[in-house]
Parts: structure tokens; C-alpha cells; sequence
């Protein structure tokens, strides 16, 4: 098993699977968030991604033979954030202020959605890209930044309860997170072996949240200095309504998501829909799991797991 390029504690339950055994052998999994072309690799290559629902739709559209079959973070982390004292409060308060952010990227086509189903006038926001938001922020480049939650300042930074962040969720923007997704011809070819990674995956995931006491110090160990506990385990805590969420189950995405995110990317004019979510995303796999093991549906269901040999 191979887990390429996956750190940190986005990637806990693919981390903690593998260091679980609960992936069969011969199995390549791969995120690289900066390779412009990751979508077309893994679908060369015939490997396992995880990448966000946005990149993934928009290779499927170029043609690439890539499916979804599963959510890692069931919703976006895209977020707004600003300081508390500036009394911005919700997306009505933005009108008139100076935005960070990233040209093209999810945050940035969701807030543009956010805004228009708001009936709030865009051409009255001042964008401002940026090389570190946070960095923006804090020097009073912008009024409020646009980025990922998990990526803001660190616990111990005095500027780290000043935040206040305005989420898209809480407003009715929905869109999938990150997705796992696989060459086509590997899902079509290789059913029982995506069954056992898609089951390892969700295993993975109950272990992370269902012990902190137990995988914090295994994800810490994968980089001792780089890593510490306080830092994992907040951001564990602050995705951990994306990934394992109050109703629903591990890894399960729904249509209403995929056909948000669909129209979100064509109304910014980034893609052109040449392939019908139906044909890129899969969810045919998720049921088949969760029908054979409906254990794994419930709390603590990885306790006494066989890890996979």
C-alpha cells in the first residue's frame, strides 16, 4: 500500500488506514494538491485520488475517464474569515469591503454563488488576490480573506481567537469537499478491490475520530517535527462536521451537492458541462459497502476491526 503525498491531518483517515492495515496490498493512493494535471495522472497511472469535488468535475468535463465514488470531506472547508472586532458578521456585512483571495479557486466561485444567491451586489465587493491571506489579513491589506478552515493561525498565536468565520453551509451553499475518484476502467475492472479501499477508508476515519488519545500521537508520529498534538488535533476538531457529520455517514455525498458545484463552476465560466454528473460520479459503490458492512454506519464501528491482509 502507498500513500503518496498525503500529510496532515486532512488525510488522517487515509494516514490511519494504512498504518492500520485496513487497504488490500497493491493499492496507490495519491493527493498532490499542486499538480495542475493530478486528475489525468491518476487516470494514466490507474491509482486512487483524493482532490477537491471542483478539480475533479472539472477534469471529468476535459474528457479525462475519471469517477467519483466517494466524499472524504462530505462538504466544502471554503470559508470567509475576518476579526471579531470588525463586526462583520455575515455575507450582507462584506458589501463595500476588500476580499482576499485566490483567482479561480473553490472558496472564490463559491462566495461569487453565495453572493448572487444572497441578491447581493458583487460589483460592490473590492477583490484583492493574495499570496498568504492570513498575512493580508493581519496587515490590513483586506477587510476579510477567503481560505480553508485548518489553514488559519495556530492555536497558540495571539491572533487566533480574534477570529470570526462566516461558513457558506450556514447560508445553503453546499458543495463536496474533497472526493475520492479512480480511473473509470479501475472501478469498473477492480469492484471487490474498491470495495475493500472505499471500507478501509471509512474505518480509517472512525478511528480517527472515535480515539483521540490513540490517533493523534499515530498521525504526529508520521512527522515529529513538523507535527504537534495541540495543532492535529484542532484541526481534526474543526473538519470533523465535513467528514463525520451529525446525520449521514462516512464518505457519503449526495446529487443535490454535485449538481450545486455544477453550477457554480459554469456560472463563473470555468468549465462546460461535456459530461453528465450521473456518468462522472458513482455512488453505487457507497451502497454496496455500507448494505455489506452496515456496522460500519454506526459509532465506534472500527473497534476489534481485522485489518485487511
Amino acid at each position: 500500500m502507498l500513500l503518496d503525498g498525503l500529510f496532515g491531518a486532512r488525510f488522517a483517515g487515509e494516514m490511519i488506514a494504512g498504518k492500520e492495515g485496513f487497504f488490500p496490498p497493491n493499492v496507490v493512493l495519491r493527493a498532490r494538491p499542486d499538480d495542475p494535471d493530478f486528475v489525468a495522472t491518476v487516470a494514466r497511472e490507474h491509482a486512487i485520488g483524493v482532490t477537491t469535488g471542483q478539480k475533479f468535475l472539472l477534469g471529468a468535463w476535459r474528457g479525462i475517464p475519471v469517477t467519483a465514488f466517494a466524499a472524504s470531506r462530505l462538504d466544502t472547508s471554503s470559508a470567509i474569515f475576518t476579526w471579531e472586532s470588525s463586526g462583520l458578521r455575515s455575507p450582507a456585512d462584506l458589501v463595500g469591503k476588500r476580499i482576499g483571495y485566490r483567482r479561480g479557486s473553490e472558496g472564490e466561485v463559491l462566495f461569487d454563488v453565495l453572493m448572487v444567491q444572497l441578491g447581493l451586489p458583487r460589483s460592490q465587493i473590492v477583490k484583492v488576490p493574495y499570496q498568504n491571506g492570513f498575512d493580508a489579513l493581519r496587515s490590513g491589506a483586506v477587510d476579510a480573506v477567503i481560505a480553508e478552515v485548518g489553514h488559519e493561525f495556530t492555536p497558540s498565536d495571539p491572533d487566533f481567537a480574534r477570529l470570526k468565520v462566516i461558513k457558506p453551509q450556514d447560508y445553503g451553499i453546499h458543495a463536496p469537499g474533497l472526493v475520492y475518484f479512480a480511473s473509470s476502467a479501475l472501478l469498473q475492472d477492480r469492484p471487490s478491490t474498491m470495495g475493500q479501499v472505499l471500507e478501509g477508508l471509512i474505518k480509517g476515519w472512525q478511528l480517527v475520530y472515535d480515539d483521540y488519545s490513540r490517533s493523534v500521537p499515530a498521525l504526529v508520529g508520521f512527522d515529529p517535527a513538523g507535527l504537534s498534538a495541540d495543532r492535529v488535533r484542532l484541526e481534526l476538531q474543526q473538519q470533523r462536521a465535513l467528514i463525520v457529520p451529525a446525520a449521514g455517514r462516512i464518505a457519503e455525498y449526495d446529487e443535490s451537492r454535485w449538481k450545486m458545484l455544477r453550477d457554480a463552476l459554469i456560472f463563473a465560466k470555468l468549465g462546460e458541462e461535456t459530461v453528465p454528473i450521473s456518468q462522472a460520479v458513482s455512488y453505487q459503490l457507497l451502497r454496496d459497502v455500507y448494505r455489506r458492512s452496515p456496522n460500519l454506519a454506526g459509532p465506534g464501528a472500527w473497534s476489534g476491526v481485522r485489518a485487511v491482509k
